[in-house]
């Protein structure tokens, strides 16, 4: 089962990690066939958020929301269930200075049932 470990913490704190450290523990996950895609992002003001509300668009800089903790990164995980996804995420390196929220991916179908291949 594919989840996804999404990365929060304050910009300060994420970016005073190593890139060392990350990388030793998203090799483990690769090397033990648990880590499908894995992501870090650049700094928050680099972003930019898209909103399209009745036909017109709207681009702000920055994240659509005013929040200490922002978006980090991410890992594509495979897991047998929440549970063990949920272990996976408590060793990885930004827990211990952020959030990662662990959630199930939702396979897309079309409308004739067809699952979408990747």
């Amino acid at each position: 089962m594919k989840f996804v470990c999404l990365v929060y913490g304050e910009q300060k704190q994420i970016s005073a990690m190593t890139d060392n450290e990350c990388m030793a523990y998203d090799q483990s996950l690769r090397d033990a066939g648990r880590c499908l895609a894995s992501e870090a992002l650049q700094p928050v003001h680099t972003a930019a958020s898209v909103r399209v509300r009745n036909g017109k668009m709207s681009v702000t800089d920055g994240p659509f929301t005013e929040t200490k903790e922002v978006l980090a990164g991410f890992y594509l995980i495979d897991a047998a269930d929440r549970n063990e996804a949920i272990q996976i995420a408590s060793k990885m390196p930004p827990a211990s200075v952020g959030t990662v929220e662990v959630r199930p991916v939702r396979e897309l179908t079309t409308t004739t049932g067809q699952r979408r291949q990747l």
